[in-house]
């Protein structure tokens, strides 16, 4: 263990697939650890471009950073996750999050309880993702006696969660399986967002989530563009 974080990649709404294959094929011979998708409502849906870099890629884990419940049902998100988890061979991830709430709002959806959504849907989905017969009543989703009528691929596919309030943060030490942080978000926040996560897993009593996405923009370029650099 040499506590280097691992390097992923995201891509998002406005790369088409072509352009996300070409990027996961070249992650995946790089060593990056995971493609990450951001869905936000009215930009690409992440589904085709998804389903290309699984059929192109061996490796590399893809995963959806993240999915709302309010134009994705939970069980919506269980269906399709778990097909995609067959297509991947065992290398999908979920992110759930409370998504963006002024394009949520305009498809007349209301978002005034994101936590208790969240909440709910992490519920629904982890219990279908583990093959469970469900009924759960939340205060935003429910459902009654539901499951996924095929088999699973696995019972035990990692559910992130976005998350940036105090709320939120302690939602996610009691339910999620890691953190996801967007980006330009400085160094100082993530340190306490995680130290919040830890306190909030360890007064639940279960063991705080252990990985953490942070999102980061950078830029790329050739060393040999740089003055006064050299190659190694």
């Amino acid at each position: 263990m040499t506590g280097l974080p691992s390097i992923a990649l995201r891509a998002h709404g406005g790369m088409p697939p072509s352009a996300c294959v070409e990027q996961a094929v070249a992650a995946e011979r790089a060593g990056l650890s995971t493609l990450w998708f951001a869905e936000n409502p009215f930009t690409r849906g992440v589904w085709p471009a998804m389903a290309a870099c699984a059929v192109a890629t061996r490796r590399l884990r893809i995963g959806v950073g993240v999915f709302n419940p309010y134009n994705r049902h939970p069980t919506l998100m269980a269906m399709e996750m778990a097909a995609f988890d067959e297509l991947s061979a065992g290398r999908a991830v979920l992110g759930i999050g409370a998504g963006i709430g002024t394009k949520v709002r305009k498809m007349q959806l209301a978002t005034d309880r994101p936590i208790a959504a969240v909440r709910d849907a992490m519920t629904i989905a982890r219990r279908l993702l583990r093959g469970e017969d469900v009924s759960y009543t939340g205060k935003v989703f429910s459902v009654d006696g539901v499951r996924l009528e095929f088999p699973l691929r696995r019972t035990d596919m990692p559910i992130l969660m976005a998350a940036m309030g105090e709320q939120a943060l302690r939602l996610c030490a009691e339910v999620a399986d890691g953190l996801m942080i967007s980006n330009m978000c400085p160094p100082a926040y993530t340190r306490r967002a995680v130290g919040i996560m830890r306190e909030a897993a360890a007064r639940a009593g279960r063991p705080a989530p252990r990985e953490v996405v942070q999102y980061v923009p950078c830029a790329v370029r050739d060393d040999a563009s740089i003055p006064g650099s050299s190659r190694a």
